[in-house]
């Protein structure tokens, strides 16, 4: 039944259409598990019925004519329950209707399953047979499998119009959206431009080689093709991007050039392969064991590895890479977007980028938000294949992309993205100001970042410091660990652009979603496993170096504060501490002077919110990491569009957390400071307030608007939002309660621009 259910379903996927799909369907699946009918009906687009839409067993002549409501008959019920209906005797059922006119009186066992797409019903298949029996459960698990695979297609021809009731292309289905993960704020609306590879590496065959030479010579000089034009799109790339955000273009043309790639192709070329089947043989290698691993970062090395490969398959081929017309307004769709496509688009031009695949922590991802690109990732359910052409607006706040926009639609998203940018130039001002509440509490505000250009010199006068720097991202650019020397100047140069002002760095926070590629960690369950303080206590080798590189940094400007990430046990923060003194014990005894650094813990597992009158008794201060924070406590991973919605930093479990980390901290006489993206939403700052936090760090994008919300409210006011807020059940109802609260007191901008 499995060889049947994967033959059925590649035939589905290599149809011409859906009408094609359906029909391969009712007869596969009739003959498959030998019954007299089996039928597909379907809810189209601004329907309140159920259309038989395919049939193999009933009247030919009902197809697009018997209609049913969405509660009426056996199938009506399957629908209502959105759960599988099994009969052996349909007719005694009390739900059964006969539909006079199709052919199906004779015919008594019954099985019906939903069709299912985001917990939406799309349809119902039904299997029905002349003899009185019930339906085994492998039959039963045989169909539930196929409708989940059906409900794919069925949703690609409801988003591209297949399925509308009137075929004209005026009525197809207006405002749809699909659902994908944040990665770069902003809205845009604009045409879509699909982008795909230059050349199919899978459809390369082996073929011997005529000259081994030859062969590596054409291979060599189409790596070196393909570096200088990454050479070239870098120095293209010009002053948009920073130093730091370049260096992963100069880690492909690393990767092109390294034994892994370039070695094994020329081995597998002397052992007589021809170049372009060589190269494929390494790429898939390679690319499908990372696509095979659970952690999101080396997953999308994959991808990388993939388009360098395609690149340097392009070259050998002679191929001419196509570019497509960039207009202004473009958004940029791909299943697959590498950094080196995003950076072939001249700016002015780009409006907006959606990836079908990837995450917030993909290399694109990264880029876009240095450039300022509106961005949805990991928008799975997206047609990409229909897309080149169409109207699309994205939305990279909330992580959703609208098809074939109404023209109200599209006025209101035109608007959004003018006040966005009124609002930002109007909140410029704001940013100089300190953050005063109306009662005069002043509330030091911290920059967040992981690049050096998060963190630029002239930011001094609008932060009190920095509040998190995140050290694993200079390794992430790599293609091997950075020594001492060179995580001795990183961290001096950081610290150097504050010197006056306390700088919080990281320490090394991999593993989960970001893992390096020179030190892959293999698990079922990365955010449970290897990670964080866990990797660094296992490999004193590398801790001891970062460690070591952080206080030679502070040696002049004295203002360096560490942070231990994913601690959840008293043990590893007492370990981090007694390696952290070692360190400085080292380095005295190499005749440095070395100051004291503060100390702090990252509360971002539920066992250190327990904990943390304990921790923070050993430290200076505890720093809530709310992204992990709230992904523990609602088990949730809010890099997987499936569940991403369920994520939610109103929820009151995050709250009543929120509020034992702050008297917990108090009571040990120490502050707290809030550095996940908690701290950046409008909204949550009021709790924040109102909790009692004592400091927030955030993206320098979301300064101006948080301190102008700081700056509206008084402390008192703040608290009794909060305690109203943990007098309410639904997030969503906590989250109308703050919009409205930001309404009264003048800021409904905030709330109109997506910025809440």
């Amino acid at each position: 039944m499995l060889r049947t259910l994967r033959r059925i379903v590649q035939e589905v996927n290599s149809a011409e259409d859906l009408t094609q799909a359906l029909n391969l369907i009712v007869i596969e699946v009739k003959q498959a598990i030998a019954v007299d009918v089996c039928s597909i009906y379907l809810n189209l687009p601004d329907s309140a019925e159920l259309t038989l839409m395919a049939t193999d067993g009933l009247d030919q002549a009902a197809v697009g004519q018997t209609k049913l409501m969405m509660n009426e008959g056996l199938v009506g019920l399957v629908a209502e329950r959105s759960e599988p209906v099994n009969l052996s005797d349909a007719s005694s059922h009390p739900h059964f209707k006969l539909i006079e006119g199709i052919g199906e009186e004779s015919f008594h066992s019954f099985l019906g399953i939903p069709i299912l797409h985001h917990r939406r019903l799309l349809g119902v298949l039904v299997v029905q047979h002349t003899q009185e029996r019930s339906f085994d459960e492998d039959h039963v698990a045989f169909l539930i499998t196929l409708a989940a695979q059906l409900a794919a297609s069925i949703n690609t021809a409801e988003i591209t119009g297949e399925l509308s009731s009137n075929k004209t292309r005026l009525d197809k289905k207006k405002d749809i959206m699909v659902n994908g993960i944040a990665g770069a704020p902003g809205v845009a609306v604009g045409t879509a431009v699909v982008v795909f590879p230059e050349a199919d590496l899978e459809a390369v065959p082996d073929r011997s080689a005529k000259s081994v030479p030859e062969e590596i010579k054409s291979f060599r000089e189409a790596v070196s093709q393909v570096q200088q034009e990454i050479v070239n799109l870098k120095e293209q790339m010009g002053g948009l991007l920073p130093a730091e955000d370049k260096v992963l273009f100069d880690a492909y043309t690393l990767m092109l050039g390294s034994d892994s790639l370039a070695g094994a192709t020329e081995r597998r070329i002397e052992a007589g392969n021809w170049a372009p089947g060589a190269l494929r043989a390494t790429i898939m290698e390679y690319s499908l064991g990372f696509d095979a691993m659970e952690d999101h970062y080396l997953r999308e090395r994959a991808g990388d590895i993939r388009d360098m490969g395609q690149r340097v398959l392009a070259r050998l081929l002679s191929a001419k890479p196509e570019q497509p017309e960039f207009q202004e307004g473009t958004i940029l769709i791909g299943k697959e977007i590498s950094a080196t496509q995003l950076a072939e688009i001249p700016r002015a031009q780009l409006a907006g980028l959606v990836c079908a695949s990837g995450s917030n922590s993909s290399h694109v991802a990264i880029l876009a938000r240095a450039l300022g690109v509106p961005t949805v990732m990991g928008a799975a359910d997206l047609p990409v294949g229909h897309m080149d052409g169409q109207e699309i607006i994205v939305d990279g706040y909330q992580g959703t992309i609208y098809l074939q926009p109404s023209s109200g639609v599209r006025a209101e998203f035109l608007r959004l993205a003018e006040e966005e940018q009124e609002l930002s130039e109007g909140l410029l001002g704001e940013a100089m100001k300190p953050a005063t509440t109306k009662d005069g509490l002043t509330l030091p505000i911290y920059a967040n970042g992981g690049l050096k250009s998060d963190l630029l010199p002239n930011q001094q006068a609008l932060v009190d410091g920095v509040g998190l720097y995140r050290t694993e991202v200079p390794f992430m650019v790599r293609e091997h660990f950075p020594g001492e020397a060179e995580q001795t100047e990183i961290y001096a140069s950081i610290l150097r652009t504050f010197p006056n002002q306390p700088v919080t760095l990281r320490t090394l926070d991999v593993g989960g979603d970001k893992s390096l590629s020179y030190f892959p960690i293999e698990e079922d369950n990365p955010f449970l496993g290897y990670r964080g303080i866990r990797i660094s206590l296992d490999h004193p080798e590398i801790f001891m170096t970062q460690l070591r590189a952080m206080l030679r940094a502070s040696i002049e400007t004295q203002n360096l504060h560490v942070l231990f990430p994913m601690i959840s046990s008293m043990q590893e923060l007492n370990e981090s501490l007694e390696l952290l003194q070692r360190a400085r014990t080292e380095l005295q005894e190499e005749g440095l002077d070395i100051p004291s650094p503060r100390t702090g813990v990252m509360i971002e597992v539920p066992s250190a919110v327990y904990l943390a009158e304990q921790l923070a008794r050993k430290v200076d201060f505890l720093s809530v990491g709310t992204n992990d924070l709230i992904q523990y406590l609602l088990a949730v991973d809010r890099n997987n569009a499936r569940v991403a919605d369920l994520y939610d930093e109103n929820h009151p479990a995050v709250l009543c957390a929120l509020k034992m980390i702050v008297e917990g901290g108090h009571k040990a006489g120490k502050s707290v400071s809030i550095c996940g993206e908690m701290a950046s939403e409008a909204t949550s700052v009021l709790l924040l307030l109102g909790v009692g936090v004592d400091s927030l760090s955030v993206s320098m994008a979301s300064l101006p608007s948080i301190k102008w919300v700081i700056r509206s409210f008084t402390r008192v006011r703040a608290q009794e939002l909060f305690e109203r807020a943990m007098e309410i059940q639904e997030p969503g109802e906590i989250r109308k309660m703050l919009d409205k609260a930001l309404v009264d007191a003048g800021l409904g901008a905030l709330v109109r621009a997506g910025k809440h």
